[in-house]
């Protein structure tokens, strides 16, 4: 089932814009390091969230001669560069403020916005991440067993579980925030502002690290869930005059395309109509199982008489 992965993405950009200015205009009131690194934070996850969107309409257009399998694979890519981001610039500029507020630490101002703008932020990002959740939980199917991290290494659409993945540091950078700034006000330990800063730092990089290798799978080329490969393998396996299956490859060419080449022998005396009609069946059976495979190739051989054919 495929998610509503643009709903997704525009909820989680319409609140960390906000969100975003929110934290700077209190990063310049209150003097906060951990305030300033999540200001950035929040700028990176909406430039990404925008890179995301580019990446899904470069992604819409049509095959032409230079590309003919089509350009699905653009989703991919630009969700590696959005992990790229948000390590070189997300997790880069959070430590270096943290370091230098741990070096030179100095007082907060007027503490209280930064309470202020924590809790709203959190309530935002709580509602864009249960967006997400939800269509992400929704994308897996109804009826199955639900375990998140195995559902993130299977899933083939990176622009719903890298928002996912933004949110989830999102409200762990805001936590990682207000434990600075509470250190720093309420027991006036002026460094622990600087040390939640490099937490937040830690966090982002640990986020793209996990995001650049889920989309680096896909990127080079990912093959169909073993769901997917199981239940193709059963439908050839069960055309009446196979008697066997020498290859099937999947790949992913886009997050809901799939990409399959299938090899199968025939019993010897076959005649070619009936290895035609056979073939057909094969084919027009996999479609309406699985719509997400969109190009079949299959490769017809006889046990004994070299016979093959391509579709």
């Amino acid at each position: 089932m495929k998610s509503d992965s643009r709903k997704v993405i525009f909820a989680a950009l319409g609140a960390n814009a906000l969100i975003a200015i929110a934290k700077f205009v209190a990063a310049y009131i209150t003097g906060s390091s951990a305030m300033l690194s999540e200001g950035v934070h929040s700028v990176v996850d909406t430039g990404n969230q925008g890179l995301l969107l580019h990446g899904m309409k470069r992604a819409e257009r049509r095959p032409d001669a230079a590309h003919p399998f089509g350009y699905g694979a653009e989703v991919f890519f630009w969700a590696f560069v959005v992990a790229i981001l948000i390590f070189a610039i997300g997790a880069g500029i959070s430590f270096y403020e943290g370091v230098n507020k741990v070096l030179h630490p100095h007082p907060i101002k007027s503490p209280y916005i930064n309470y202020i703008v924590l809790a709203v932020a959190l309530v935002f990002e709580s509602v864009a991440w249960t967006i997400a959740y939800k269509e992400f939980r929704k994308a897996q199917g109804a009826g199955k067993r639900f375990h998140l991290f195995t559902a993130v290494r299977e899933s083939k659409d990176p622009a719903t579980f890298t928002v996912l993945f933004e949110d989830t540091a999102a409200m762990l950078g805001l936590v990682a925030a207000a434990a600075g700034v509470a250190g720093a006000h309420v027991l006036g330990l002026q460094w622990a502002d600087g040390v939640a800063s490099i937490v937040i730092g830690l966090i982002l990089a640990a986020t793209a690290i996990l995001l650049a290798y889920e989309t680096k799978g896909l990127l080079i080329g990912e093959a169909a869930s073993p769901a997917v490969v199981r239940g193709i393998r059963e439908i050839a396996r069960e055309t009446p005059d196979v008697i066997n299956i020498n290859e099937l490859r999947t790949m992913h060419l886009a997050p809901h395309e799939i990409l399959l080449a299938l090899s199968v022998d025939f019993a010897d005396g076959v005649s070619s109509e009936r290895v035609e009609a056979a073939v057909s069946t094969v084919e027009r059976t996999i479609k309406e199982r699985y719509p997400e495979v969109r190009r079949i190739f299959i490769e017809a051989q006889g046990k004994h008489d070299g016979m093959a054919r391509r579709r």
